[in-house]
């Protein structure tokens, strides 16, 4: 069991595939191409599987693959499957901006995806460039498409950020009523590579739940699984399900179950924490299973009781959000 030491464990884990990625929102990349790492540094797809077997025997159940953008990384497909094989994985899934989709969808699923989280910030070609400094709307909806086709379970992310999220809610409210897949918004964290964040430019829980509730009609308040970062409303119709993730205004700290895998291999408990754990340097020197166990314990053990957005007691990452990993 990966538990820490205030009682919480850790049954999720999110691996980075990749730092690189085919957009440049600016909330996680710079504009300028920033200095990837090279690619010997990056785990290759069988170290990545076997952190993920040494987790899964920690209790580890849920498994999602981030970037940068995974889908850049070539045959992702053959991670997933190898991830499918590993017993006492329950859960693979992936989060994607979704420019790629439509043509991996097919092979990802056939590997054993089954679901996928799109990010998308804006539902028109303007403010998705605006956003994305990168045309591709058509193409991140035709993904969307293509996954649900084949049967995936989809959510879309989108930041909650102002000045750029108050003109997207009626539309993303009104997606969500038309085509039953469930919107979530994410509170805007001092993740960005170009370090322009303000508590002012938090696009906060209350205020989407009240803009939506005047611009279609009330939210209401549904059960809360304990498992998912995100508060789930739904339409007061019964048609349409909003989620918020509000990292900022309202952290879910005391029942955070997630850890990371960096791509070029360092594991973190948090966001907001540090490089806690070396694990590609373990798997270059011939550890054994039980030496990256122990790394695994110790990383949890020294998780901190919250990640300080709610008072700005944080420290900013020296990792960009492409870096960590989503």
């Amino acid at each position: 069991m990966l538990i820490d030491r205030y009682g919480r464990r850790h049954t999720s884990l999110r691996v980075s595939v990749t730092d690189r990625c085919n957009l440049r929102c600016t909330y996680c990349m710079p504009e300028a191409t920033p200095d990837y790492h090279p690619r010997s540094e990056i785990l290759t797809f069988e170290e990545i599987s076997r952190v993920a077997q040494v987790a899964a025997s920690l209790g580890v159940t849920k498994v999602r693959l981030t970037g940068g953008e995974p889908l850049v990384r070539s045959e992702l497909h053959t991670l997933v499957r190898m991830l499918d094989n590993i017993e006492n994985l329950k859960s693979i899934a992936l989060t994607t901006n979704g420019t790629l989709l439509a043509e991996q969808a097919p092979r990802l699923y056939d590997a054993g995806l089954r679901s996928i989280n799109v990010s998308l910030d804006a539902l028109n070609e303007a403010d998705f460039q605006a956003a994305t400094r990168r045309p591709g709307l058509t193409k991140v909806l035709a993904g969307i498409d293509a996954a649900r086709d084949l049967g995936m379970v989809v959510k879309l992310n989108a930041i909650a950020m102002r000045g750029v999220t108050e003109s997207q809610l009626e539309s993303f409210g009104l997606f969500a009523r038309e085509t039953g897949i469930t919107v979530r918004f994410i509170e805007f964290m001092p993740l960005e590579a170009d370090q322009f964040w303000s508590e002012q430019q938090v696009l906060g829980a209350d205020e989407i739940i009240t803009r939506l509730g005047e611009a279609i009609r009330p939210l209401v308040l549904l059960n809360e699984d304990s498992s998912s970062p995100a508060t789930q409303y739904e339409f007061n119709d019964g048609v349409g399900r909003i989620g918020i993730i509000s990292s900022v205004t309202k952290p879910f700290c005391g029942s955070c179950d997630r850890f990371r895998l960096t791509a070029d291999g360092k594991v973190r408990s948090c966001l907001f924490g540090d490089d806690s754990g070396d694990v590609r340097k373990l798997l270059r020197n011939s550890a054994d299973d039980q030496a990256i166990a122990e790394l695994l314990r110790e990383v949890i053990s020294n998780k901190k009781a919250g990640h300080g957005t709610d008072d700005l007691t944080f420290l900013r990452p020296h990792r960009a959000m492409h870096s960590i990993g989503g």
